[in-house]
């Protein structure tokens, strides 16, 4: 693929280059061993991966923006994920799978497995008690539903913060959220390209928090749209497995 550049005018009368969601791609690492999650965004297995900051946003500008930064690995079996959030105004009550978790201070890992968008995508939402919504799309069929349960469950994540934070914390604090997600489970529901050099998928890392007293939209890839909307998978980046 050739990176694309576009750019705009800007009335200081400089030039502004602005990278399409085309220039946005992840290398992802290949692990020799399974490690332990404990969400350790220090830990050694992670120090050799480089971590990817959300700089872009949808809406306004917010005036809280959050430093939320990711890292993934695979193996055979698995992706792992992790983010770290440099955050304030924290909030989780969502405590059911599948529940509203992007109404709290949340993290979103939506991704097609394989490099057509129009196959569709899943979106695992994880809010920072560890509270998962995880739900497949299919463009094809019109057609989208949850995760079950029970898959769900299969996914080990571990959280830094209480599962629960009913009174928003307004000081500054960093969190950490880390997963291993089975690939079994993404082939249950849609058609799989399995990790392995050279395969590519489409991806975006989002971070909301759309119901605190500092609601924000934050996104890794640029996103064309006038209003927040995560749900634009026309906008995806690119994870390349190594």
């Amino acid at each position: 693929l050739i990176p694309v550049i576009i750019i705009h005018f800007i009335n200081s009368g400089c030039i502004a280059m602005e990278r399409s969601h085309d220039d946005f791609r992840y290398e992802v690492r290949r692990l020799t061993e399974p490690f332990e999650i404990d969400g350790d965004w220090d830990k050694q297995q992670w120090q050799d991966i480089n971590p990817v900051r959300l700089e872009n946003f949808m809406g306004e500008r917010p005036v809280h923006f959050p430093e939320t930064e990711f890292r993934l690995c695979y193996d055979e079996k698995y992706i792992y994920v992790i983010f770290r959030v440099k955050d304030r105004y924290v909030r989780a009550v969502a405590s059911q799978t599948n529940g509203k978790v992007w109404l709290d201070s949340c993290v979103e890992f939506f991704f097609t497995p394989g490099p057509d968008v129009d196959q569709g995508y899943f979106n695992l939402e994880t809010n920072c008690g560890g509270t998962i919504l995880f739900k497949h799309n299919s463009l094809k069929m019109g057609l989208s539903g949850f995760v079950d349960t029970t898959d769900c469950s299969q996914i080990k994540i571990v959280h830094s913060l209480p599962e629960i934070i009913t009174e928003e914390i307004q000081e500054p604090l960093t969190w950490t959220l880390e997963y291993r997600l089975p690939l079994e489970i993404i082939e249950k529901y849609m058609k799989l390209e399995k990790p392995a050099p050279g395969v590519e998928w489409r991806a975006n890392f989002y971070k909301c928090a759309d119901m605190s007293s500092h609601p924000h939209w934050l996104t890794w890839t640029k996103v064309d749209f006038p209003s927040p909307k995560f749900h634009l998978p026309a906008y995806f980046g690119w994870l390349v497995f190594k």
